[in-house]
């Protein structure tokens, strides 16, 4: 069965290679982990040149940074790698205990799994300087390592699912998803300790912390054979080897429940004929009535909340939180409001997606395109223009910076139009299938994650773009102390937004009237 889904997912994958764009940013993606696995390696190995670090400490803090990148990354581009859904062996004859141990080792063919397992090899190259059995230990720690940080991260994305699936764990699903996020913390301590322990030395008491965590029992087994110490090398790899076990039985659990157990789907009960206070804060018309459909689908989809809803916590939170633990980055706790319209924008950008085959809808109303991208944009606005809007106007003066105002209310609208723009331009431009309401939330389809993560990046450029009217404007006054010209970055930001808002969302119009067949094609699962 292992062989039959493995070939299955390299089918796939080779299917989504088809067209210029995909094949792009597939290769976009893996170009960039290979850099960072090749750096990596030469960190693993940089006290052979003579770095005064300790090396087997620096790769459990680098294992350790990898680990992360693992879990936090789905949450951050609101999608995992799942190629192969459960779903589709519902009907089959296999127990959930062995299929979750077939889509696992299916889960190890891909990009990432094996840019992750070149970076891991930077152990095995680092124990060639200790002799052939610390060799074969570091090829076996690699290889578990790998082992533990897919199970590790379909276990934590399988169950923050897992809660957002029942509708009493919808909110508390959103929280945990957040706090998921915010890991970001721990991943920034370590990235700042082994940057500054590269040149002021490894603080001893780091290197010790590391070295308990399961991310360095891989290290810490090579150095006890190279010390001879063939009884910590048994312990360590045992323990990660029980690990891997537990952390797979998990997420047997989870599979079984995520298959036998019903999605909550959309909460019918709150349903309404309409004349709501929403409706009432509308336009009529077309524009309106997609609006209010967009606002409610945004609510009830647990795909989308997943998508939006941490983004909103995390961009709030996040400045917040660096700048308590880091005073050197308190100027970013009044931008908040800013980061809440980047992160909103970044992660939400495959409207059509979520609707899957509900788009012909759409195609078969002659007209109806440009009701329907203006009403995603207001539907999105809804939601995320208030967040941005009170914590542009509340954190700089609760963090004690009120000179920022003029900055951030000057970026504001320029973002926030950007930010509705570039949603429908890339929904339309790149989209890609997403699975059922009854699956995982926060699952990606086949969409390669380096592929998507490229792209975002790619949003990202062009929300900068967006903010480059008021940006100038506000470095100039900066530069030359003029008040006028800093003030005059406020109306704008406000053009330069709906500007972006009116031009990007024209753009997605046509190209949805133009191309809604292939459209359809594209976000069909």
């Amino acid at each position: 069965m292992v062989g039959v889904l493995i070939r299955m997912k390299l089918r796939l994958l080779s299917h989504g290679l088809r067209g210029a764009a995909r094949a792009a940013t597939l290769i976009g993606g893996a170009v960039v982990g290979l850099v960072a696995a090749g750096m990596s390696v030469f960190l693993m190995n940089i006290d052979r040149l003579g770095a005064p670090v300790p090396g087997y400490d620096l790769t459990a803090g680098l294992f350790a940074v990898w680990t992360l990148g693992w879990v936090i990354g789905p949450v951050f581009v609101a999608g995992s790698d799942e190629t192969l859904q459960p779903e589709h062996f519902r009907l089959l004859p296999v127990s959930s205990r062995k299929l979750a141990a077939g889509l696992l080792l299916a889960a190890a063919v891909g990009v990432p799994p094996v840019v992750s397992l070149l970076a891991f090899g930077g152990l095995v190259l680092r124990a060639t300087a200790d002799g052939a059995g610390p060799v074969l230990v570091a090829v076996v720690g690699a290889l578990l390592q790998l082992a533990v940080v897919i199970t590790l991260s379909r276990v934590v994305i399988g169950a923050l699912g897992d809660v957002l699936r029942s509708r009493r764990g919808q909110d508390l699903g959103v929280l945990l998803a957040a706090c998921v996020g915010l890991l970001v913390l721990p991943f920034q301590y370590l990235m700042n300790s082994v940057s500054a322990g590269l040149v002021l030395g490894f603080p001893p008491e780091l290197g010790e912390f590391l070295r308990w965590l399961p991310t360095g029992w891989a290290p810490v087994a090579v150095a006890a054979a190279a010390r001879g110490e063939w009884a910590t090398v048994a312990a360590a790899l045992t323990g990660l080897v029980l690990l891997i076990v537990l952390l797979a039985q998990w997420w047997a659990i989870l599979l079984r429940r995520r298959m036998t157990r019903p999605s909550a789907g959309l909460r019918g009960a709150d349903v309404r004929a309409g004349g709501g206070a929403l409706e009432r804060f509308l336009p009529a018309g077309p524009v309106g009535a997609v609006a209010a459909k967009e606002v409610r689908t945004w609510w009830r989809d647990p795909r989308r909340r997943a998508v939006l809803l941490p983004a909103l916590v995390i961009g709030l939170v996040l400045p917040l939180v660096i700048s308590g633990f880091n005073p050197v980055a308190a100027a970013l706790a009044p931008a908040g409001g800013l980061l809440v319209v980047a992160f909103g924008a970044l992660n939400a950008g495959n409207l059509y997606g979520f609707d899957g085959t509900a788009l012909w809808h759409t195609l078969v109303q002659p007209t109806a395109a440009r009701a329907d991208i203006r009403g995603r944009q207001l539907g999105w606005l809804v939601y995320v223009a208030p967040v941005s809007l009170l914590a542009v106007l509340v954190l700089p003066g609760v963090t004690g910076r009120p000179e920022t105002y003029p900055y951030v209310l000057a970026l504001l609208p320029a973002l926030l139009g950007g930010g509705a723009g570039l949603l429908v331009v890339l929904s339309v431009f790149a989209p890609f299938p997403v699975p059922a309401q009854r699956g995982n939330p926060f699952s990606g389809s086949g969409n390669p994650g380096c592929a998507k993560a490229l792209l975002q990046l790619v949003i990202g450029l062009l929300l900068v773009l967006a903010a480059l009217p008021p940006g100038l404007l506000l470095l100039g006054g900066y530069l030359t102390g003029n008040a006028v010209l800093t003030w005059l970055a406020l109306p704008v930001g406000i053009g330069s937004g709906v500007l972006c808002g009116w031009w990007w969302g024209m753009l997605a119009a046509r190209r949805l009237s133009e191309r809604g067949p292939e459209l359809l094609a594209a976000v069909r699962t």
